[in-house]
């Protein structure tokens, strides 16, 4: 069962689209979606008791096995819902570190998520022992094998993060050598970056005839994949160049801190660019939205001064009065113009119009060099 709660912060999700999305992803199915208003959240109960109860019947009466919560619970919070609902009770952060758990595929990529599930769980040490506070007649009695296990388990995960942080420091560490072997090749770096679901990886398989994983779903892509793209430049007398092309882990609101945190190596990748390459789902009804919380997280991760060039992608799916009049066109992010090109990944329409732009930007950021005049086999 999903819950919402409009706090009177912008771009409420009032049909709870994102979260149903987020859910189904995770391998659940939605069965029933509640919404309230508050000025602010209850301490105890996040909704009030009175919101809470109507949840409890709607739950008991949907047979719904699970309730996930919008917004983020604090422990005390989550642990009282639990308690008043009769009903396993998780939030958004959880979720979205569940569904990162079943995707990633890398050695980094479980690392990271490995970090950020630890960081999460250090918090909810009294939830997952709440059940011990009967054995020591409650949870202001100190000294019991409640407190005793807590510190146990704390000091455990305490051990976790810090062993994972440092394997992590490795994998940066070697991040940062392989960027350096790039840098003194002077390649030129292009990475995509954009919402969840914007279709960036399929953009990334049309442009380098990659296999990379594509599926219409949240998160289809955790691990950063780089691949080499040639650009030929009209400019440069039947010339090119090639670049690198790397596809990162999506954008998406609310993205818990410790996975921005934990996922710093990989979105160093961004950070590192000479160019973002910022996919947009043209037909998604939210994406202005989108694009300012992908602007967010770009500032977050230090990639907000790399120069853009935004992709208009799914184009394909809009209806004919909203089809773009020209291929290329110039658009405005956070007030400074950049250039927009339309694309479908999928049906392909664009993509001439988008490797002569990034051949154009390529150019004039620093001309090819001579042993690179002739075109290798095509990609």
């Amino acid at each position: 069962m999903l819950v919402g709660v409009d706090l009177g912060l912008p771009h409420f999700d009032s049909e709870l689209e994102e979260l149903g999305q987020l859910a189904q992803t995770a391998g659940m199915e939605p069965v029933a979606r509640v919404t309230a208003k508050r000025k602010a959240p209850d301490a105890a109960l996040f909704v009030g008791k009175g919101k809470a109860d109507e949840i409890k019947q709607l739950a008991e009466a949907m047979g719904a096995s699970e309730i996930l919560f919008d917004q983020s619970l604090s422990p005390a919070q989550q642990r009282n819902l639990e308690r008043h609902m009769g009903l396993p009770v998780n939030d958004r952060t959880l979720l979205i570190l569940e569904i990162f758990a079943q995707r990633a595929r890398s050695h980094e990529g479980k690392l990271q998520v490995e970090l950020a599930r630890l960081q999460y769980l250090s918090t909810r040490l009294v939830r997952r022992w709440s059940h011990l506070e009967r054995q020591t007649g409650g949870a202001g009695v100190r000294g019991g094998p409640g407190e005793k296990q807590i510190e146990l388990d704390r000091r455990m995960i305490d051990d976790a993060i810090k062993r994972t942080r440092e394997r992590l420091v490795k994998v940066k560490k070697q991040r940062a050598t392989q960027r350096r072997q790039r840098e003194r090749r002077d390649t030129f770096a292009i990475s995509i970056v954009g919402y969840t679901n914007a279709g960036k990886s399929t953009l990334f398989n049309a442009l380098v005839k990659a296999r990379a994983y594509a599926a219409n779903q949240l998160f289809a892509t955790l691990d950063t994949t780089t691949r080499q793209l040639f650009l030929q430049d009209e400019n440069a007398g039947g010339g090119g160049r090639s670049v690198s092309l790397s596809d990162t882990v999506g954008f998406i609101r609310d993205l818990p801190h410790g996975l921005i945190d934990a996922f710093q190596a990989t979105l160093q990748e961004a950070a590192d660019a000479d160019l973002l390459l910022h996919v947009v789902d043209a037909a998604n009804p939210h994406h202005p939205e989108q694009i300012e919380e992908v602007q967010r997280v770009l500032h977050e991760i230090g990639a907000a001064d790399v120069p853009q060039l935004v992709v208009f992608n799914k184009i394909d799916a809009l209806p004919p009065e909203q089809q773009p009049r020209t291929a290329v066109d110039a658009f405005q992010v956070e007030g400074v113009q950049v250039p927009r090109v339309f694309v479908s990944s999928r049906t392909g329409e664009g993509l001439g119009a988008l490797r002569s732009e990034l051949a154009r930007i390529v150019h004039a950021a620093a001309p090819p060099p001579p042993a690179e005049a002739s075109a290798p086999g095509s990609s």
